[in-house]
């Protein structure tokens, strides 16, 4: 049982909690620390999701965070974002559920300069977590049907499970194929490990990146699909007893999938013609390519772009990267490779395919550009 107990205890480590945190609510608990009042948090900035929020701030999607709960008591969260109901757990003694839900969702505040990629969202917190903290992928199996019994439409696994089983497989298909987005950290602690459902086909693996844009993780593979902030991060903690309150500096791997799920959500919002596997191609498409240009095993296709891949357009047959299109199937080719994008060689949602005549129809949309401008959008950007 190496593994779990590896993955568990980094994760708390990370947060600056005692490796016992994972038992009954106590004096272990997570607490605060401190509301943040400095400068936009880097990973926000990155990701930027102020420049999106004329378009959209991620309305009618649900986000299941399935992992160790999530604190209602935080002030940062809206009244009425966290369902409730049965399956749905309000409390948070680890405290990891509640920092990605707070990457997802967190709103805007006067008192802070965090928030979260898409306040729009509602969030649906489910608790899983063995009791020693690793993940029973039979008891997260039955977390992300729980997600689907309620429509989610975006399944952020902030704690993945150490093994895999032939329930957690079934639910991913079976979330698959009812048109939920699955987004799992890859966050194993080990060389040579994975984790579950991060692993299985279908599943947006996500790696993570410190500011300096160098992966952090450990767990690597063909799988992993793009990468986000995942060191030196703020978000909203647990134990903040009716207040707005936060947990910084946060470095674990596993929260870089909070990032994408937001992006995935507001993605969802202003698109809502396209499936599943279509917002999973459009994320890994438009993603700032690793060094190489191709793909890496810690990084996948690069580092999220949520600007491109919100405000872009893709031909609806256009394939993922290194994907295998059958011959004479007609579908847009998107190339295995392609060069590394700064943040400003996207503007207007722009987007570079190589060259590839298929993918050109790759650019802006001129019916999301047209519609933005009716509303009086112009471009904005957070400031430290």
């Amino acid at each position: 049982m190496r593994v779990p107990a590896a993955l568990a205890v980094a994760g708390l480590v990370a947060l600056g909690l005692p490796a016992s945190a994972s038992a009954a609510p106590g004096p272990q608990c997570a607490n605060p620390s401190g509301t943040y009042t400095g400068e936009v948090p880097w990973g926000q900035r990155q990701v930027d999701p102020a420049r999106l929020w004329p378009l959209t701030r991620g309305e009618g999607q649900l986000v299941a965070v399935i992992g160790t709960g999530v604190d209602g008591q935080n002030a940062q969260f809206a009244p009425g974002q966290l369902e409730g109901g049965p399956g749905t757990e309000r409390t948070d003694c680890d405290g990891r559920g509640t920092i990605a839900a707070g990457i997802v969702g967190a709103q805007p505040a006067a008192s802070t300069t965090f928030a979260g990629i898409a306040p729009g969202a509602r969030l649906l917190p489910i608790r899983y977590t063995a009791p020693d903290g690793s993940g029973d992928p039979r008891a997260l199996a039955g977390a992300i049907d729980a997600a689907v019994d309620r429509h989610a439409s975006v399944i952020l696994v902030a704690v993945p499970a150490a093994f895999d089983s032939p329930a957690l497989s079934g639910a991913v298909s079976r979330a698959r194929a009812e048109g939920a987005v699955v987004v799992s950290a890859a966050a194993a602690t080990e060389q040579g490990t994975r984790t579950y459902p991060t692993a299985t086909p279908g599943v947006l693996a996500v790696g993570s990146v410190n500011p300096a844009g160098e992966p952090v993780q450990t767990e690597a593979g063909d799988y992993v699909g793009v990468a986000a902030p995942g060191a030196e991060l703020v978000s909203t903690s647990a134990g903040a007893g009716g207040a707005v309150a936060h947990r910084w500096p946060v470095t674990d791997p596993g929260l870089a999938a909070g990032y994408v799920a937001g992006v995935a959500a507001l993605i969802r919002s202003y698109h809502p013609e396209l499936t599943g596997d279509q917002v999973l191609t459009r994320l890994t498409l438009t993603a700032h390519r690793p060094p190489s240009g191709g793909h890496d095993p810690r990084l996948g296709w690069g580092v999220v772009d949520a600007y491109a891949a919100v405000s872009s357009t893709l031909p609806a047959d256009v394939a993922a990267p290194g994907a295998v299109v059958p011959a004479g199937s007609g579908a847009a080719v998107a190339p295995a490779a392609a060069p590394a994008r700064r943040p400003a060689d996207v503007a207007a949602g722009t987007i570079a395919l190589a060259g590839v005549a298929a993918a050109a129809a790759a650019g802006v949309t001129v019916a999301a550009v047209r519609r933005a401008r009716r509303r009086g959008w112009r471009p904005s950007r957070f400031t430290p």
